[in-house]
């Protein structure tokens, strides 16, 4: 084990700690001088955050309490950010300035639920309704209501920061813990924030374990061995309903996606994401409530035209932090060609379909194309989390069974030996 911490010591980038680290997990595997329980903790435990390329993505675009959903709006488009966190103006300095964190799409969501909300209690109709920026002349009222008050309805996420100096098996444990979508990175002495860690790099690094007993014994089941949150239940819309009925849907469904089939023969045609939001702010073709879901998810845009952007794509490192918070997502597939599996396929099949295409989820079809289920990064990331010594986390699926194979066991949220 000291010679695995050893390479890490000397390696440079995560890649090349990567290839060391798995290339002497093997060897030790295969010697059986390293027991499978220890095998993922030691592989993450030992890649420092401050050692990943591009995870200082500063300035980190911030906003306050007292800041207008107007404002908010118009600053994420303008910086092109799809998240922020949230500071009080309205109290004085504490150790740590951010008290939450909130996604750009959740904002817009709000704003449309609240227009059509007045709509319906008012009867009043709307003329040049031809996006977001639109809306919010039409509405200032609404338009300037504060950030601090959409903590009320849930839309804030919590902040739970990692500092540079800690290592990848942190943010494992609060991704696994936490509904997180990214995880923020800071400075230790200051408590500045530089840069976030995402979902998607996490299950790259796991993924780059393929191959060691410890991570295939889980990632080499068929789906149809697991549970997943939401795996009978699919949240869906026609193809032929308006955008304005998949906007509320999407708005109550909470999951950031939602399919898209088609009336007739059930089969999803596409998928409408909350990262698609920003493209409702201007310059649509027509009234947002004449606009079908068909024609939006069909709506060319130029990040997908361009392609990604291979700076990114080159180093494990920077596709854990860069990119992922921009509002106009150039890694995202199109909308009109959804990420799907079967539950035939195995885990690590699912969680490969979903790295290669950038995906943040993937719908579970049948034979016809039929959408039955869906799954999410997070879904994934849970099977290989350990169990946590201060929380109820339990551990699931990799560590349930790592545990028991050396003697051991979790109770009450601690690790006990069964000799």
């Amino acid at each position: 084990m000291q010679q695995i911490k050893d390479v890490m010591k000397k390696s440079g980038g995560v890649a090349q700690k990567k290839e060391s680290l798995v290339s002497n997990l093997k060897t030790q595997e295969n010697n059986q001088e390293i027991d499978s329980g220890s095998a993922l903790q030691l592989f993450l435990d030992n890649i420092l955050i401050s050692s990943i390329p591009g995870i200082k993505n500063s300035p980190v675009l911030e906003l306050k309490t007292g800041d207008s959903v107007r404002d908010a709006i118009h600053l994420m488009h303008e910086k092109n950010v799809s998240g922020a966190p949230i500071t009080d103006n309205t109290k004085g300095s504490f150790s740590d300035p951010y008290i939450g964190f909130i996604d750009f799409a959740s904002i817009v969501l709000w704003f449309f639920e609240e227009c059509e909300n007045r709509r319906r209690n008012t009867g009043a109709e709307e003329i040049g309704n031809y996006g977001v920026f639109d809306m919010l002349e039409q509405h200032p009222h609404i338009g300037q209501t504060k950030i601090g008050e959409l903590a009320k309805s849930f839309l804030w996420n919590s902040y739970f920061p990692v500092h540079l100096d800690e290592t990848l098996f942190h943010v494992l444990l609060l991704l696994s813990k936490h509904r997180l979508q990214v995880v923020p990175v800071i400075e230790r002495t200051s408590s500045k924030l530089i840069g976030f860690i995402s979902q998607h790099g996490v299950l790259l690094l796991l993924l780059q374990s393929s191959g060691l007993d410890w991570f295939d014994s889980i990632a080499d089941k068929p789906l149809s061995e697991f549970r997943f949150g939401n795996e009978e239940h699919v949240v869906h819309v026609y193809g032929d309903q308006s955008m304005t009925e998949a906007l509320h849907v999407l708005w109550k469904s909470q999951n950031g996606a939602v399919a898209v089939t088609d009336r007739k023969s059930k089969r999803v045609i596409g998928s409408i994401r909350k990262c698609d939001i920003y493209l409702l702010l201007e310059n649509l073709p027509r009234n947002i409530k004449s606009l079908s879901v068909e024609e939006f998810i069909h709506m060319e845009n130029d990040d997908h035209k361009t392609g990604s952007d291979p700076t990114i794509e080159r180093d494990i490192g920077a596709l854990l932090s860069a990119g992922f918070l921009r509002l106009k997502n150039n890694f995202a597939p199109r909308m009109d060609s959804p990420v799907t599996n079967k539950k035939t396929e195995t885990l690590k099949q699912a969680m490969r379909n979903m790295a290669d295409t950038k995906s943040s989820f993937s719908f579970l079809v049948d034979e016809s194309n039929q959408a039955t289920g869906m799954l999410t990064l997070r879904d994934m990331i849970i099977h290989f989390a350990p169990p946590c010594i201060d929380s109820s986390i339990h551990g699931c699926g990799f560590f349930e069974s790592a545990l028991e194979q050396t003697g051991c066991h979790v109770k009450n949220g601690t690790i006990i030996s069964d000799n």
